[in-house]
């Protein structure tokens, strides 16, 4: 089989999009050697690092038509190619397309609340008519929580949608060592600094906590432009966009890794924290990932309180990283790899009926 996947995810410099394109589709071509699995956008991206020599680049809009990329573009390049299906892994498929298609819904939280998300108005107005009109033979989504929501939402057959569990990286190992003596203890949350991620919740908790304990802060990841600056203060790191290399550490030595996010699709942060070791406190948006491996908290008392029971008790401290490392190993690219396959070759049967 030859697949076209739509790569613009691929030309952002970090978070959950860009994560699940790259891992996936490294995945599909080392666990399918003998076909062929093409990368295409009509923007400028980086191909994933240590590529399979069958995971390899397309090309993009050849002239003024083809950058219209959903309309044209992307539908001429998979003839190109000669693809005998398109994966949109960021919530679209071609608009015309002679092809089987796969769409990956993440979540639903462009229809939840708008203020999560204001600059995704497109998304907004064309996945719901692209899964409507049946322009998607079949929908991913990362969950069963997505997967009830999307077939409410979206009147979708249950036959069509198919929820295929994320992971966290292979390289995302770290070691489950103390903070290093160089620097203060700290919490941790990485991620996309945006409204939905209940930061502030974070920051009231960790305020609280400080007034007793000497722990720092630290916040990696992107500002989004909806999400305000915060001023300095002492004891809080904003680092900003982490290199990959640097996060593996920055989880193990982490007291813990905080994430209570209003709402989630699946929290890959939230198994490359627990992979990397670390204890997690997390809000039950992230339940079906994280399993009974997470500490639960979404308010500021609540996420105060856990923190302090991890800062006072360092033997359940050490039981929680036990149980975080054996939540990770549930998951893996190789098993996203094998359900996405099954859900290719279920969109080539289903084409056409």
């Amino acid at each position: 089989m030859r697949v076209a996947i739509e790569a613009a995810s691929l030309a952002l410099s970090s978070g959950g999009l860009s994560r699940y394109t790259s891992e996936l589709s490294l995945a599909l071509a080392r666990c399918y050697p003998d076909d062929e699995f093409y990368l295409a956008s009509d923007q400028p991206f980086r191909m994933p690092s240590v590529a399979p020599p069958n995971l390899k680049r397309g090309g993009g809009p050849q002239n003024a038509l083809e950058r219209r990329w959903w309309l044209w573009g992307l539908t001429r390049e998979m003839r190109r190619l000669g693809a005998d299906l398109v994966h949109g892994p960021d919530f679209a498929v071609p608009y015309i397309s002679g092809r089987p298609s796969v769409l990956t819904l993440h979540d639903v939280s462009p229809w939840m609340n708008r203020s999560w998300h204001a600059g995704a108005a497109r998304v907004r107005r064309r996945t719901p008519l692209l899964l409507e009109m049946g322009l998607a033979t079949m929908v991913i989504t990362p969950s069963e929580v997505v997967r009830k929501q999307a077939m409410d939402r979206f009147h979708l057959r249950p036959d069509r949608i198919v929820a295929i569990p994320e992971a966290a990286a292979p390289w995302m190992v770290g070691h489950a060592l103390p903070c290093p003596p160089a620097r203060s203890p700290y919490f941790l949350f990485v991620g996309t600094l945006e409204p939905r991620k209940n930061i502030h919740a974070v920051i009231d908790a960790w305020r609280e906590v400080r007034r007793s304990h000497a722990v720092d802060l630290i916040l990696a990841g992107r500002r989004r432009a909806d999400f305000p600056p915060l001023p300095a203060e002492s004891g809080l790191e904003v680092l900003g966009e982490v290199p990959d290399e640097r996060l593996p550490a920055l989880y193990s030595a982490a007291l813990a890794f905080v994430y209570p996010s209003l709402y989630e699709g699946f929290g890959l942060p939230v198994l490359e924290a627990m992979q990397c070791g670390a204890c997690v406190i997390a809000s039950r948006a992230v339940a079906e990932t994280a399993g009974d491996a997470a500490i639960y908290a979404a308010s500021a008392a609540e996420i105060a309180r856990s923190m302090r029971d991890l800062l006072e008790h360092p033997e359940a401290a050490a039981e929680w990283r036990v149980r975080s490392l054996a939540r990770a190993r549930e998951f893996t690219w190789e098993r996203a790899a094998h359900a996405t396959y099954e859900v290719y070759l279920e969109a080539r049967r289903r084409f056409g009926r």
